[in-house]
């Protein structure tokens, strides 16, 4: 079952995500000697960036041990502003002290096919899986997958009218947003659902209804694509403030 935590504000909302990066990636760095983190974009994690970037925070991370990856990526050149790539590196990762070695970035500006295969040769590179399915030993999987959830219930660039939802094999695959009318990379639910551990972050009144349907584990319909995370040996925490969701919601 998921931990569903509640905070004031977006403002405590960023804290205490904050402090849960902190806390999870000391300890997978002195478990097993470096921290594995994939990050989200989004207003709301953008603001967990800058946070982590001020310095309370940033010198408790042992930044040359931590290997930062992307949840998604919008087809899109790295310096472009819909960038998830640039909003990590401008917020975040160019003050701290993190090896360049150390960002792995998916590649936007190429063919979104190559881009997606080109990510998971990088991801198996560095999880030492060859072939197969992803592990759940340490080392071999994410320890943090930092996650939010749109309007419609798709987390990562995972939507419920595409096709990367229903991927079973590929840890990466390319997939068209239509909504949206963009190309998108995205990780995939076998990679997502290895994660040591998963953070949803949840901010606003407008996110209330699909809240509402997420943690009320709503039937209606299938499962949208928030719902259909699930680790398999791993923590899952949903951070949400009361604007967003109240864990006892008015009838």
């Amino acid at each position: 079952m998921p931990i569903v935590r509640t905070v004031p504000t977006r403002a405590a909302l960023s804290a205490a995500a904050a402090e849960y990066f902190v806390e999870t990636a000391a300890e997978a760095v002195r478990m097993h000697g470096r921290f594995t983190v994939a990050l989200s974009g989004g207003a709301t994690p953008n603001n967990v960036y800058a946070l982590l970037a001020t310095k309370p925070f940033r010198s408790r991370v042992s930044w040359p041990a931590v290997h930062v990856f992307w949840g998604d990526e919008r087809c899109v050149p790295p310096d472009d502003p819909r960038s998830n790539y640039r909003a990590g590196y401008e917020m975040l990762l160019s003050h701290v002290p993190i090896p360049s070695a150390n960002v792995h970035r998916m590649r936007g500006e190429i063919d979104p096919p190559d881009g997606a295969a080109q990510y998971e040769a990088e991801l198996r590179t560095h999880f030492a899986t060859s072939t197969g399915a992803p592990r759940f030993a340490p080392r071999e999987r994410f320890d943090l997958t930092l996650l939010g959830v749109g309007l419609d219930g798709h987390t990562a660039s995972l939507f419920p009218d595409g096709t990367a939802i229903n991927e079973r094999t590929r840890w990466v695959s390319p997939d068209y947003a239509r909504s949206a009318s963009t190309w998108r990379l995205t990780l995939t639910l076998p990679v997502i659902n290895a994660s040591a551990r998963v953070l949803f972050l949840l901010s606003g009144e407008e996110k209330r209804p699909i809240a509402r349907r997420i943690l009320n584990a709503s039937n209606d319909g299938a499962p949208l694509p928030a719902q259909r995370v699930d680790p398999v040996e791993g923590e899952m925490v949903w951070l949400v403030d009361t604007a967003a969701y109240e864990l006892s919601p008015p009838r």
